[in-house]
């Protein structure tokens, strides 16, 4: 089974242009445990490492983006092989740029959006299993991934933009304008024209049902966590290592910026 979302076109008439295409969620492979799949994604930063190795010697590439976002591990990895790229890279915002999405544009050198575009800006959310103390852990974990995340935009922002006013908007869950990310230096032009949003509509209600189908998912991973710990004595070893290999790729399955 194959996630693709990253489409990559070097252009005919000038091949030093490289264009990219982000529409739709960031994630890593892993594997579906309800169909019994291997699941290669081709929106990890894996695979973005291996296409954009082809193309070494392009000199300006424009990046696309229409997004709700995904893992945070993918995002930081993909961010920063654009920030290492010798080419100057471009972000266009065609619809949303969402969560993990507007973490990647920080990695532009420039970043344009259409004037009926937005950027949204959140704290990372993580689904948690364990014991207390290992709930705490993962609270204190995800607060130090996030000073470490807010660098990023505060690097793009420059002196638009402080700390303090960063985390009100992080905390907030905060939906930006094309005007107001240009206003804080998360966005360098504006494009008077507005593009069409027909497909972005379409992509929110995809979204949608995807999120719902992880939450059911989620669900079901907890119950099956419930029924390898409930077990009799005898049983436990086996079942115990089961147990943690399943919430191994419980929780980085699902460790997003969303």
């Amino acid at each position: 089974m194959k996630k693709k979302i990253w489409e990559l076109k070097q252009l005919a008439s000038d091949p030093s242009i490289l264009d990219m295409y982000l529409y739709g969620n960031v994630e890593a492979g892993g594997y579906d445990w309800w169909t019994d799949e291997e699941i290669i994604s081709e929106t990890s930063a894996d695979y973005f490492k291996e296409e954009l190795s082809k193309y070494p010697d392009v000199k300006n590439i424009n990046l696309y983006c229409n997004s709700f976002g995904g893992s945070v591990f993918e995002a930081m990895s993909i961010r920063n092989q654009l920030k290492r790229h010798s080419a100057t890279v471009t972000g266009i915002v065609d619809g949303f740029a969402a969560s993990a999405a507007s973490f990647i544009l920080t990695g532009c050198d420039i970043v344009k959006m259409y004037s009926n575009t937005t950027q949204m800006l959140h704290n990372m959310w993580n689904v948690a299993v364990g014991n207390s103390k290992q709930l705490r852990k993962a609270a204190d974990d995800m607060d130090v991934m996030m000073a470490g995340n807010r660098q990023a935009y505060l690097e793009k922002a420059g002196e638009k933009l402080t700390e303090e006013k960063l985390i009100e908007i992080l905390d907030n869950e905060t939906w930006l304008t094309a005007g107001q990310c240009l206003e804080i230096g998360l966005c360098d032009e504006v494009i008077s024209e507005e593009v069409n949003l027909k497909n972005a509509e379409e992509l929110v209600q995809k979204m949608n049902a995807t999120m719902q189908q992880q939450i059911n998912n989620n669900k079901k991973i907890s119950e099956q966590l419930k029924e390898f710990v409930v077990r009799t004595p005898k049983e436990e070893p086996i079942q115990k290592t089961n147990a943690e290999k399943l919430m191994a790729k419980f929780k980085n399955k699902n460790l997003e910026v969303k």
